[in-house]
C-alpha cells in the first residue's frame, strides 16, 4: 500500500477550521473496495490518481457530487475519480482552459474585451470585442503562445467565497457588467468566485487545481472570431463540415442578437433585471414574434421558388423543437398558397430484428441503415411523378414494418412533400431523386443563449436536455435520471448522423427562446431534485440545478399556446 498523504501544511489557510467544536483528527475514505483513515484536511487530489486508463482526472466525486481536487476532506466520504471521458469532466476541463485563455488575453491586451461564446461542434467561439489588436490569424497565434506560458507557470486556480456586494464592486470596476448584473438578484449573501492570475469569474463548479494540465489545445481564426479546440483531451468525435456551415450560423446569430441588443439583453443578469422591472410580457412577445417572422421568411423562400421546390426536409437534434416548427411552417406555407403533405421517416424503419447495431452492440435506431431506404426512395419517386402511393407504417410496439400500412398520399399541383427525421440533411437519404432545386433542407436547433459572464454562458446542449427532461416527465413517464443517463448516447448519435450534414442545409432555424430557462425552471427544479445523490445522474442534475437557479422564474401561463416551448411544457395549441 502506498504511503498516506500528508495533511495540509497550513490548515488555517483553508476553511477547515473556524469551528468552536474541534474536528476529528482523521476521516474515513472509501475508494472502491479500499477503505483508509487519512488526516482531516487531506486534499482530494492526493487520494486520486492523475490519470485513469491514460485519461486525465479533473475532479473527484464525493458521493456523486463533483468537487475540486484541491478540496480538503473534513468528513467521512466515498471518493472516486472524474475524468474527461465523462461529459461533466469534459466541461470542467473546458472551463479551465477557457479561464487560462482569459488570463492570457488580459496579459496581452488588457483593454480588449475577450469572452467565450457558443459552441460550434467540438470548438468554442472566442469573441474579441472592440478594436482587434491584430489580424485574427496572428491574434490566434499570439494568444495560444501566451496560454502555453500561463499553463507552464503552473498557476493555482483559486476558489474563493466573497460577499455579494464585494463581488459586484469588483466586477463593476473591471467592466464585467454581465457578472455584476447577475449578482444583483442573488438570494445568498455570498458568491463563489474562481480566479487564475488576476482574472476573476463567477464560480460555476469545480475546476482543475492549477494550470499545469492545460495542453494540446488549438486556436484558429474564424470569419470574425477565434475558435478554441480542446484537442485530444476532448472525448467527442470531430464534426465534419462545421467550417462550411459557419456562415449560416453567423448570419442566424447576428439576426437573433440584433433584437437582444435592442432590448438591452446581453446576459442572464440583464434578463433578470428585465423580469423584475415588469418587462416579461414584452420580452416574450418579441421572442415569439422573432420566431414567427423567421418561419414566415422560410415559407416565403419556398414560395418564391414557385413549383420548383417539391420537397422540404427538416432535421435537427433531440428536443430542438422540430415538431412545433413543422406545424408553424405548415401554417405559413398555406398562407403563401402552398399545401404541405407530411411524410414521416419514422414510418420507414426496417423490422426490429433487421436493425443494425451500434459500436456498443445495442440496436442503433438512429443509423441511416435502420431505414428501409429502398422503399422510401421508391415512394418518394412515385409521389414526385404524381402517383397515388400507399405509404408505410411502423408499429413501435411490435417492432414490425408495414410497407403499405400507412395512409394513401398523392401530390397535387401546389403541394410540397414535407419530410421530418434525423436524416433529413443526409444526401444519401434520397440520393439523386430530387432534381437540382427541388429539395429544400432546414436545420432546426437552439443556438442563441445568454452569458453569465465572460467565462460562462448557458449551453444550448443543456437547454435541449432541460426541455427533454420536462417533456418526458410530463408526457412519457421518464424521470430526469433516466434522461440524463441516456443523454450521452443521444449526443453520440447526433454527432454521427446529424451534425456532419449541417452544412447541407439551405437554411437554419434558431429554435431558442431567450426566456425559456426561466419557464423550464418552474418544472425542472423539482424533477432534478428527485435524482438521489447516490445516483450516477446526480453530477449533471446538480449542475443543472445550479444553472436554472441563476434565472428569475416566469410562470407558464405567460407562454402563448403556439409557442415552440409548449411542445415541452404542455398546453400547445397544435394537435400532436
Amino acid at each position: 500500500m502506498s504511503a498516506l498523504p500528508e495533511p495540509l501544511s497550513n490548515p488555517s489557510s483553508h476553511p477547515v477550521q473556524g469551528r468552536s467544536i474541534p474536528r476529528s483528527p482523521t476521516v474515513t475514505v472509501r475508494r472502491g473496495d479500499r477503505v483508509d483513515q487519512v488526516p482531516t484536511g487531506t486534499r482530494v487530489g492526493a487520494l486520486l490518481p492523475r490519470e485513469v486508463g491514460g485519461v486525465l482526472v479533473v475532479a473527484g466525486l464525493l458521493g456523486q457530487k463533483p468537487i475540486s481536487l484541491a478540496t480538503p476532506l473534513v468528513a467521512d466520504a466515498s471518493l472516486a475519480p472524474l475524468t474527461t471521458e465523462h461529459w461533466e469532466g469534459r466541461r470542467i476541463y473546458a472551463r479551465t482552459v477557457a479561464l487560462v485563455l482569459l488570463e492570457a488575453a488580459r496579459r496581452l491586451w488588457p483593454e480588449c474585451v475577450v469572452r467565450l461564446g457558443p459552441s460550434r461542434g467540438r470548438t468554442q467561439v472566442v469573441a474579441c470585442e472592440g478594436a482587434a489588436p491584430a489580424p485574427l490569424p496572428a491574434l490566434a497565434g499570439r494568444l495560444a503562445a501566451e496560454m502555453a506560458r500561463v499553463a507552464a507557470e503552473d498557476l493555482p486556480i483559486r476558489h474563493e467565497t466573497w460577499m455579494v456586494e464585494e463581488a459586484i464592486c469588483l466586477f463593476e470596476q473591471r467592466g464585467w457588467t454581465d457578472a455584476a448584473g447577475l449578482l444583483r438578484h442573488r438570494r445568498e449573501n455570498t458568491v463563489p468566485l474562481v480566479a487564475c492570475g488576476e482574472i476573476y469569474a463567477i464560480g460555476m463548479g469545480p475546476m482543475l487545481p492549477s494550470t499545469a494540465e492545460v495542453r494540446g489545445f488549438a486556436l484558429t481564426a474564424g470569419e470574425n472570431h477565434l475558435l478554441l479546440d480542446l484537442g485530444a483531451r476532448d472525448p467527442r468525435n470531430g464534426v465534419k463540415s462545421v467550417a462550411a456551415a459557419e456562415a449560416s450560423e453567423d448570419s442566424m446569430e447576428r439576426a437573433h442578437e440584433a433584437w437582444l441588443e435592442a432590448m438591452r439583453l446581453r446576459s442572464v443578469g440583464d434578463f433578470g433585471e428585465a423580469c423584475v422591472t415588469g418587462q416579461v410580457s414584452q420580452l416574450i412577445n418579441v421572442a415569439e414574434g422573432f420566431h414567427e417572422k423567421r418561419i414566415g421568411q422560410i415559407a416565403d423562400a419556398v414560395a418564391a421558388a414557385g413549383d420548383r421546390v417539391r420537397i422540404i426536409a427538416v432535421a435537427g437534434p433531440s428536443s430542438s423543437g422540430k415538431t412545433t416548427f413543422i406545424r408553424r411552417l405548415r401554417v405559413q406555407l398555406q398562407i403563401d398558397g402552398k399545401n404541405p403533405v407530411g411524410l414521416s421517416l419514422d414510418d420507414y424503419y426496417v423490422d426490429r430484428e433487421k436493425t443494425v447495431r451500434g459500436p456498443d452492440g445495442e440496436l442503433d435506431f438512429e443509423a441511416l441503415e435502420a431505414l428501409d431506404l429502398r422503399l422510401l426512395q421508391d415512394h418518394v419517386r412515385r409521389l414526385l411523378a404524381g402517383e397515388a402511393v400507399r405509404t408505410a407504417r411502423y408499429d413501435f410496439k411490435t417492432g414490425r414494418s408495414h410497407p403499405d400500412g400507412g395512409p394513401p398520399l398523392q401530390l397535387q399541383r401546389g403541394d410540397v412533400l414535407m419530410m421530418e427525421g434525423i436524416h433529413g440533411l443526409n444526401p444519401a437519404l434520397l440520393g439523386d431523386i430530387p432534381a437540382s432545386g427541388e429539395l429544400y433542407r432546414v436545420f432546426v436547433h437552439p443556438a442563441t443563449t445568454l452569458a453569465f459572464d465572460r467565462l460562462s454562458r448557458v449551453s444550448a446542449t443543456d437547454l435541449r436536455l432541460l426541455r427533454r427532461i420536462v417533456r418526458d416527465r410530463h408526457h412519457r413517464g421518464y424521470s430526469a435520471a433516466d434522461n440524463i443517463l441516456r443523454w450521452p448516447s443521444v449526443q453520440a448519435g447526433e454527432r454521427r448522423h446529424i451534425f456532419p450534414y449541417q452544412a447541407e442545409a439551405d437554411t437554419v432555424f434558431d429554435s431558442s427562446l431567450i426566456y425559456e430557462p426561466a419557464v423550464l425552471k418552474v418544472y425542472a427544479e423539482r424533477y432534478l431534485l428527485e435524482v438521489p445523490q447516490s445516483h450516477p445522474a446526480f453530477p449533471t442534475a446538480h449542475r443543472l440545478r445550479l444553472l436554472i437557479d441563476q434565472f428569475v422564474s416566469i410562470y407558464p401561463d405567460h407562454v402563448p399556446p403556439t409557442s415552440l416551448l409548449r411542445e415541452f411544457i404542455g398546453g400547445s395549441g397544435f394537435e400532436y
